[in-house]
C-alpha cells in the first residue's frame, strides 16, 4: 500500500510517499480502506513536533510512529476475531491526535478509535467533520451557555472555528466572529451576526461590545489583549498554549477574579464525535472544505495548510 511517511520531525520536504504492506488487524481492530482523510493542525505539529512537548508523546529524538495522519473515513475490509461492533462493508471514521496512521490507503484501527459514519454524508465530508469539530466541542462544554449572552469567536473561518461557529449557534446567542476579507460572506451564512475583517478591524479594540465569551480558536490574541472586551464576568478561552505557556497557568491565577481564563483540555472522543455524528445526521452541521489534494501530493497540502490561511479544512483524496 502507498503511506505518508516521515522518519524525522521537520518540514514538509520530510514527507515520502512509501510502498508498505498491508497491515493485518490483531484481534481487537479492523482493516480500514482509507477514501478521505485531512492535513490539519494536529498533523502538523505531530510532523513539526512543535511544540516541543509534542516528543514526549510521540517519539523524543524521531517519530515512534513513521506514518502519518490522525482522521479518516473509511471502509471495513476486514475485522479482528473480537471484533463484534462492524463488519465487512461499514462505513466509518475516527480521530486519534497522538496519530492514527491514516495518511495512507489502509490502516489498522481499534473498534475504540472507530465510530459508524452516517448515511447522509460523503467520506469527504466525514473527514472534514473530525479534527477541528472535536476541539471546537471542548469549547462549549466547558462554559454554560446561556440565551441572550454575547460570544465573539477569533478565527471563525479555520477548523475549529467554523465548527464552533455552527456549535453556538444552536444556542439563542448574539455571535460575532473574526475572518479575513475573502471569507466574510461563509462565515456570515454559517450564524454569524457580526463580522471583523482582521486584515483592517481590530476586534480588541470595540470596548463597548463587552462579549461573555471570547472562543480564540487560532490562539493569536490573548487574555491580557482580550480583557477590555470581556463583560463583567466574560471567560477567555483558547486553543493555543499562548505566550510562555500562559493559558495554563491563568485559569489559576484567574481563579478568584470575576474574568476568568479557562483552558479547554480536549474531551474523550468517545464524547466528541458522537456529538458530531447526531448533529451531521440532523444537518445542523456542515463542515467547510477549502480544497483537496491527492495523496501524491501532501506534501504541498502540508504545505498550504501551515501557511495559516486555509479556510476549514484540507482533504486528501484516496478514493470515493
Amino acid at each position: 500500500m502507498k503511506a505518508a511517511i516521515r522518519t524525522h520531525y521537520g518540514s514538509p520536504d520530510q514527507i515520502k510517499i512509501a510502498s508498505l504492506d498491508i497491515p493485518a488487524p490483531k484481534t481487537d481492530e479492523v482493516l480500514v480502506k482509507i477514501h478521505a482523510t485531512t492535513v490539519n493542525r494536529t498533523d502538523c505539529a505531530n510532523l513539526t513536533a512543535k511544540p516541543f512537548i509534542m516528543r514526549f508523546i510521540l517519539g523524543f529524538s524521531k517519530p515512534k510512529q513513521p506514518i502519518m495522519g490522525t482522521d479518516f473515513a473509511a471502509e471495513v475490509l476486514e475485522i479482528g476475531k473480537n471484533v463484534t461492533e462492524f463488519k465487512k462493508g461499514d462505513k466509518v471514521m475516527g480521530f486519534l491526535d497522538t496519530g492514527a496512521e491514516s495518511q495512507a490507503e489502509y490502516a489498522s484501527v481499534s473498534t475504540k478509535n472507530l465510530f459508524p459514519m452516517p448515511d447522509n454524508i460523503s467520506y469527504t465530508q466525514a473527514a472534514a467533520s473530525l479534527e477541528g469539530a472535536h476541539y471546537a466541542y471542548s469549547f462549549i462544554q466547558k462554559v454554560d451557555i446561556k440565551p441572550g449572552q454575547k460570544i465573539l469567536i477569533n478565527g471563525a473561518s479555520g477548523a475549529i472555528g467554523s465548527a464552533l461557529l455552527q456549535f453556538v449557534r444552536q444556542y439563542e446567542v448574539s455571535i460575532a466572529a473574526t475572518c479575513h476579507t475573502k471569507n466574510m460572506e461563509l462565515i456570515k451564512s454559517l450564524g454569524a451576526d457580526k463580522v471583523y475583517d482582521y486584515t483592517s478591524e481590530d476586534f480588541t479594540a470595540d470596548t463597548k461590545a463587552q462579549y461573555d465569551f471570547v472562543f480564540d480558536t487560532v490562539g493569536k490574541s490573548t487574555f491580557g489583549k482580550c480583557k477590555p472586551i470581556l463583560s463583567k464576568n466574560g471567560v477567555y478561552i483558547s486553543s493555543e498554549l499562548g505566550p510562555y505557556s500562559q493559558n495554563v497557568f491563568l485559569p489559576l491565577v484567574t481563579a478568584i477574579s470575576k474574568k476568568k481564563v479557562i483552558f479547554p483540555i480536549p474531551f474523550s472522543t468517545q464524547k466528541t464525535i458522537p456529538y458530531i455524528t447526531n448533529l451531521l445526521q440532523q444537518g445542523q452541521f456542515d463542515p467547510v472544505i477549502d480544497r483537496a489534494y491527492t495523496l501524491d501530493d501532501i506534501a504541498q497540502a502540508y504545505t498550504y495548510v501551515m501557511t495559516g490561511q486555509k479556510t476549514g479544512n484540507v482533504i486528501i483524496n484516496l478514493g470515493e
